[in-house]
């Protein structure tokens, strides 16, 4: 009875302590979410979150979906983050396994002697097996059998080491569908870059050509004494400028290509593009959606609210370590001392079981650190959420942001180019008819380069700006084959 008494005192404090525990804990779970995604200076578009819309209607390109199909069957970062799931699946068989019962087949073989001045041998030696037979010394022992042992999981203990492991399944997937995200936007940005030198390459090579013909009419006009020396040498300085300017693009079409290759998983072979896609995409602001919308839909905020929740279960079932353990064991076994006996029935068959409670009285500084490692794990989840919520709505409004001015700039840039076109031939021909110098023919040549060039870096800034913020919106896994556990 005093034990009886002990036992429920000691069950009923350790669960005062872990509801305390519990509450203290559970002040830290708020997180601020704003109304609205837009800052001050942005006009988000609001309706569904373009994180639901796949990737084969958000890029609408097929050398680029091509791109990033091989990116996600080739990459070696995903596919480390999908063995991180099997891991997990793992754990969940390892977990669950002490939940059901243990049977387990066991034979043993032996021989014994007992000397004769023993209580063995001295009682042994006056015994007989059978009529007229005594037991033999060395005897023999034999037996096959069955065993099997369950403990009652009465505190939910197992329950909850198990569900934490689920738990854990899921978030390791969210984690798979996060590099999955990381991965179609580093595809998309380098394939744009790609696309982007590309263009800057063939205006290069078309100025590289007008420059070629300017000097060479230079050098005519210095011939029949119309101009100097001086303004041929600067001629002759901007072509140099504008092909060393064509070299580096060249080498870093080749560095950027070769980073692409990588990242989709090969080590050989050149990155086919669609030389339109720069001005073909969509200049739209992606919409936005609802604040709720963000929270399903990004992979790490879904990742670290599984994190929570894993903890958590953590959490329950080091509580559940201080119940009493009720444990249940059996066995059923043939057993003799000679093989012609070992089946015989019942004279060779025994069986036993056993209950038993077990309580912990002098391990309580591993239980409670156990405990403590647990709470504080939940602890860090419960901040490493909150951090991360407040990096993806900041993540987003910077994006709406980087859209808006994108598109702004892309207008100014379009403008200017307008402006200036022409202004290379008009200039030439004021020069030919003796109306204009050459350093305005010079500056024309220079601000028609700068000005193609710019709008192509603002075509490029546009689409990664949309990218991006499809990204921190949560789209990219969508579609890639790696289904997200609802």
């Amino acid at each position: 009875m005093n034990t009886l008494r002990f036992s429920v005192a000691y069950v009923a404090i350790t669960g005062m302590l872990a509801a305390c525990a519990s509450s203290a804990t559970a002040q830290v779970q708020h997180v601020d979410v704003p109304a609205t995604f837009a800052p001050a200076s942005a006009s988000p578009v609001y309706g569904p979150s373009a994180a639901s819309v796949d990737q084969a209607a958000f890029f609408a390109d097929d050398t680029l979906l091509a791109l990033i199909t091989e990116a996600l069957a080739g990459n070696p970062d995903l596919q480390i983050a999908v063995e991180r799931v099997e891991l997990a699946r793992a754990a969940v068989t390892r977990v669950t396994a002490p939940l059901w019962p243990t049977l387990s087949v066991r034979t043993d073989a032996g021989l014994t002697r007992w000397p004769r001045y023993t209580v063995e041998g001295a009682g042994n030696a006056g015994t007989d097996i059978t009529r007229g037979r005594a037991v033999p010394n060395p005897v023999g022992d034999l037996s096959l059998g069955f065993e099997a042992g369950w403990e009652a999981d009465l505190w939910g203990r197992l329950r909850r080491a198990r569900d934490a492991a689920r738990t854990e399944v899921l978030a390791s997937r969210e984690g798979a569908n996060l590099v999955v995200t990381g991965l179609v936007e580093a595809v998309a940005a380098a394939y744009v870059e790609l696309v982007a030198l590309d263009d800057v390459s063939e205006v290069l090579a078309k100025t590289i050509v007008r420059q070629a013909e300017a000097v060479l009419m230079m050098r005519a006009q210095k011939e029949a004494g119309r101009t100097t020396e001086l303004a041929v040498k600067q001629f002759e300085a901007q072509l140099a400028a504008t092909r060393a300017q064509a070299a580096a693009t060249v080498r870093q079409v080749r560095e950027l290509e070769s980073a692409l290759v990588a990242l989709v998983g090969r080590t050989s072979g050149g990155v086919v593009r669609s030389r339109e896609y720069l001005r073909r995409g969509d200049d739209a602001t992606p919409s936005v959606g609802a604040p709720s919308d963000l929270l399903r839909n990004r992979p790490d905020v879904r990742e670290a609210e599984l994190r929570i929740q894993a903890a958590g279960l953590s959490v329950d079932a080091a509580r559940a370590a201080y119940y009493p353990r009720l444990t249940l064991s059996t066995g059923v076994s043939y057993r003799a001392f000679e093989p012609r006996y070992l089946f015989s029935t019942p004279q060779s068959l025994g069986y036993q079981a056993f209950a038993g409670v077990s309580l912990p009285l002098l391990n309580l500084g591993d239980l409670d650190a156990d405990l403590t490692e647990a709470e504080a794990t939940r602890v860090q989840a419960i901040h490493a959420y909150r951090g991360t919520v407040q990096r993806a709505f900041a993540e987003v409004q910077a994006g709406l942001a980087g859209v808006e001015q994108a598109s702004e700039v892309v207008s100014e840039r379009q403008r200017r180019q307008a402006a200036i076109a022409g202004t290379v031939d008009a200039a030439d021909a004021l020069f030919r008819a003796g109306k204009a110098s050459y350093l305005e023919v010079l500056l024309a040549q220079q601000g028609s380069l700068e000005a193609e060039i710019e709008l192509i870096e603002a075509l490029r800034d546009r689409h990664l700006a949309r990218i991006g913020l499809y990204k921190a919106l949560g789209g990219g896994w969508q579609g890639a084959g790696a289904p997200r556990d609802e």
